[in-house]
């Protein structure tokens, strides 16, 4: 799939920014969804997503998409799409999608249907749903760095979920800077975002990475640790999954 960076993708540096590049992915995830014709397979949630920088993409770059699937598990499937530009911008992205129910929004094991047309590509590759990113401590929740953010009505989608879009949205506000090449960027999602949420962001900053939490309040008004999403953005770290 081509597409071009265009002004309104950019970063004030010219670089293409987190959820346009999120964006681009999940198009080429949907037409290549709508081209194997899988009508009852286009409810999908994201679990996590994995974003490798080898060299941002700059403005007016013209970017070329390829996806595949990349392995499987019980309701879940992975996608991978690498993104490479015309002026050298190169990124690997790929994000667990968990197949739910449309009506109750529940997961749903994966249909036939789509197990005959991706079981090839994915070959016998497994992938797990588990999560990685830790809670964060009673300390940080106490005295951590706490970010002013609040979601906007546009921001969900059908099913009453924060869109994946906007929490790289989020997360490149809080890292506050064009991001490198050599960088990994790791979103994984917890129960979500959904509109009646008021959401603390709690961000962990250390020279090795950046750790950003998306907080419900508990209750007893202070933080809950049982985090919504979480995003860590390390340096140097590409090539391992």
């Amino acid at each position: 799939m081509p597409a071009r960076v265009r002004l309104g993708d950019v970063t004030r540096g010219g670089h293409l920014r987190l959820e346009a590049l999120i964006r681009y992915t999940q198009e080429i995830s949907n037409e290549d969804t709508n081209d194997a014709g899988l009508i009852d397979d286009l409810a999908w949630i994201a679990r996590s997503t994995v974003v490798d920088v080898l060299q941002p993409a700059e403005l007016d770059e013209r970017l070329q998409l390829t996806t595949f699937c990349a392995g499987l598990g019980r309701t879940w499937a992975e996608r991978r799409t690498r993104v490479t530009g015309s002026g050298g911008a190169h990124y690997e992205v790929a994000t667990l999608w968990i197949s739910i129910d449309p009506d109750t929004v529940r997961p749903r094991r994966l249909t036939e249907q789509f197990l005959g047309i991706f079981s090839e590509a994915a070959g016998d590759r497994k992938v797990s749903a588990k999560q990685r990113i830790s809670r964060p401590t009673s300390e940080l929740l106490e005295s951590g760095e706490h970010l002013d953010w609040t979601a906007r009505w546009g921001d969900f989608d059908t099913f009453g979920h924060m869109n994946n879009v906007i929490y790289w949205s989020a997360l490149q506000h809080a890292i506050g800077h064009e991001v490198p090449a050599g960088s990994r960027l790791v979103i994984e999602h917890g129960a979500g975002v959904v509109p009646e949420d008021e959401i603390l962001m709690l961000v962990d900053r250390k020279p090795s990475a950046l750790t950003l939490w998306w907080l419900k309040p508990g209750v007893d008004g202070h933080p809950n640790p049982m985090y919504a999403a979480a995003a860590r953005v390390i340096r140097h770290e590409i090539g391992q999954r």
